[in-house]
């Protein structure tokens, strides 16, 4: 088990947010968290990358505590995109890449080595950025921009990889582009993901699991068929829906505020 929350409970004061959250994950699943505006999604995903310190419970990764162990050695097997990245000027494609090599270097050393850099062109390949590899960062489309920064994450080489709503601010061509992409990771590569999705279609289409999040907690996890249900959407988003049966899977279809 890659990743597992244990009675996990945290936030950004002496209230909690994320409130005493149990979930464990398998190696190749795909987990999407979901939920209304202010429902915490976001918040847990940022105790599970160790952005956020618990108030209680813990973060198991591999078996062992991710807030006790050094940085280093936790950002070898976990990864985060996160949902705004701070956009470095003046750097190509393949130095920002070179980066995520940074957790397997030791202190004393500044150059890469010839696998490091190898590690860097099959990040940079998996990616399909192949043409791009010597732009700017900043000469990039926001698509290709996301796609600079999962190759950044790649090249940690990790295990488990979190994103917080990848798909904000792409047009609907590069959601498909930036999930597929990542469907092939997780099904190839077996690499473990926990996305935060704004879209419940999306979710429902890529996710092994989903975990509705309300005031917190909770509400459910499971398969996209047995959590999407119009009963849950309602207690969950407050919308009565109708749940579709299409060719990519289900997908909801909301009808009106309850």
């Amino acid at each position: 088990m890659p990743l597992e929350l244990q009675h996990l409970t945290g936030g950004y004061s002496a209230l909690p947010i994320i409130q005493n959250v149990n979930l464990s994950l398998q190696t190749g699943e795909w987990l999407s968290l979901v939920g209304a505006n202010g429902s915490g999604k976001s918040t847990l995903l940022k105790l599970i990358s160790r952005l956020l310190s618990p108030q209680q419970g813990m973060v198991l990764l591999d078996g062992k505590e991710i807030h006790s162990q050094p940085p280093n050695l936790v950002a070898q097997k976990l990864a985060l995109l996160p949902q705004q990245q701070t956009l470095p000027v003046g750097l190509t494609v393949r130095q920002l890449v070179s980066l995520g090599r940074t957790p397997h270097q030791p202190w004393w050393q500044w150059e890469l080595t010839v696998k490091d850099w190898q590690k860097v062109e099959a990040a940079i390949k998996k990616t399909q950025l192949e043409n791009y590899s010597d732009r700017l960062v900043e000469e990039l489309s926001g698509g290709e921009r996301q796609r600079a920064f999962l190759a950044l994450a790649l090249a940690q080489e990790p295990k488990v990889l979190l994103l917080d709503e990848p798909t904000t601010y792409l047009d609907i061509n590069y959601q498909l582009q930036l999930l597929e992409l990542l469907k092939n990771l997780n099904q190839q590569q077996e690499l473990t993901i926990v996305t935060v999705l704004h879209e419940l279609n999306l979710a429902a289409r890529y996710s092994s699991r989903i975990a509705l999040l309300k005031q917190g907690q909770i509400w459910e996890v499971g398969t996209p068929e047995n959590v999407l249900t119009s009963n849950n959407i309602a207690q969950v988003f407050g919308v009565e829906s109708v749940i579709i049966s299409t060719p990519v899977g289900l997908q909801v279809c909301a009808i009106s505020s309850v």
